[in-house]
């Protein structure tokens, strides 16, 4: 794991043994702080602030780990607790767990199995090339995302457009957010419309805004995005479905900086930044007229191009670890580890739903799991089987499962598990699934889903 800006503090009464410790985890973190005692431990987190903290349950004083534990919560309830002892005991080790420790380690410590530990625990606060651009939620160490971050940090600071390609679940919105929170309008509104949710005459309204009687339905004045991320930045996410007329309309506001309200004759001054996004060819579509050249030549100001996740399977373990911590945070739940039988299946897998679908597996994990470490048997089913059907992976108590079973059996419970992975999205689903939505829809009748 590259280093990150995280802060590690170190506590132990035993010199030599915190300075070990502090020394292999050196190369984790921006920070590996070290305390002797815990007095000197108290001023550290009152002074700093600490993402993780590794003490030792006995310090020699009237102030133990657990003391720290509780000291390091009421600073900042996000710092995550690693409890060290040299024996352990359940009541003890029930108690730091049910105060918001994270795992506890008995002596002598396993340093590599800590290192793992530590890995997943740390907040992923990447700067992704530079030490002055923060690129949240997409950790990566391929070359190909580092020269997208690099181009990205020169775009950011202007107001120059800016079109992310690339196929559905790739992170084009959190590009377009690390875009924004990169600008000089980071402190204005980020707005983001998918263009292709919407019929003309809605996106016409949801853009622009429209005054009261305008058409059936419209009670009251309503400002557009346009007007609602005035000096900040508009998202326009699946431009290539947006309706030609609009795309005539938007061309025109793009080029004056005016807007009028639907129903209004009244023109508003507006200064907006754009950032559109597509998974379309959009070239071809303008070779097509589908979508307009110039409009076009206005939006791509600079260019972006997403690669899908199974071009850069070397950062799924550590995009793995970060939706874990980000996982269990939302269901309350305390999963540190997986095997490595079981990453190996997930690195190995195609990913075709990319960095949302990885998401959202791993939360179905950790919500499934009823253990402190992921298994084999945690993967859903929907990569677990494609894994075993191309015979990438040995037989598995998660596999057999499906023995003794039809293929019709087999089948729907798939569908079943990728439509609740996509939470009903059909047409995610579809994707995942390597069919056409119509056959989707077919199976699901056919299956009384």
């Amino acid at each position: 794991m590259p280093k990150n800006d995280c802060v590690i503090l170190v506590v132990d009464d035993e010199k030599d043994h915190a300075d070990v410790l502090v020394e292999a985890l050196d190369g984790q973190c921006g920070l590996a702080l070290c305390a002797y005692s815990a007095k000197q431990a108290q001023d550290i987190i009152n002074e700093n602030d600490i993402d993780l903290l590794i003490t030792d349950l006995n310090l020699g004083s009237q102030i133990n780990g657990i003391d720290l534990l509780k000291h390091a919560k009421q600073k900042n309830r996000q710092t995550s607790v690693i409890l060290i002892t040299a024996y352990a005991t359940i009541d003890t080790c029930k108690e730091a767990i049910k105060l918001g420790a994270s795992d506890y380690f008995v002596k002598p410590i396993d340093i590599d199995q800590l290192r793992t530990t530590v890995s997943n625990l740390l907040p992923k606060k990447y700067p992704v090339g530079t030490d002055d651009f923060v690129f949240e939620g997409m950790p990566s160490r391929s070359r190909t995302m580092q020269n997208a971050f690099n181009i990205l940090k020169r775009v950011a600071p202007t107001n120059i457009s800016v079109l992310i390609e690339g196929a559905s679940g790739t992170g084009k919105e959190l590009t377009a957010r690390a875009i924004h929170n990169n600008s000089k309008r980071k402190d204005k509104a980020f707005r983001p419309i998918n263009c292709a949710g919407f019929s003309e005459t809605l996106l016409e309204s949801e853009l622009f805004g429209h005054v009261k009687g305008a058409f059936t339905g419209a009670d009251a004045d309503r400002k557009g995005l346009f007007q609602v991320a005035d000096k900040g930045t508009l998202f326009l996410d699946e431009i290539g479905d947006m309706p030609q007329k609009m795309q005539a309309k938007l061309l025109r506001v793009l080029e004056d900086g005016v807007i009028i309200p639907v129903g209004s004759t009244k023109p508003i001054v507006v200064d907006v930044r754009i950032i559109s996004a597509t998974n379309h060819n959009l070239t071809k579509l303008v070779d097509e007229q589908k979508f307009r050249q110039d409009l076009y030549f206005r939006i791509k100001g600079v260019s972006i191009t997403l690669p899908p996740l199974k071009q850069r399977a070397e950062d799924i373990p550590e995009l793995f670890g970060y939706f874990l911590k980000e996982a269990c945070g939302e269901v309350g739940r305390n999963i540190t580890r997986i095997t490595d039988s079981a990453l190996a299946i997930l690195v190995g897998y195609d990913w075709p739903g990319n960095i949302r679908q990885l998401k959202n597996a791993v939360k179905t994990m950790v919500v499934m799991c009823d253990r402190d470490t992921l298994d084999v048997r945690d993967i859903p089913p929907e990569i677990h089987l494609v894994k075993r059907l191309s015979g990438h992976v040995e037989s598995s108590p998660a596999v057999s499962d499906f023995t003794g079973r039809s293929l019709n059996d087999v089948e729907r419970q798939h569908i079943i598990d990728t439509l609740a992975l996509t939470d009903g999205n059909r047409s995610e689903a579809a994707k995942i699934l390597g069919i056409g939505e119509r056959t989707l829809y077919r199976k699901i009748k056919e299956y009384d889903l």
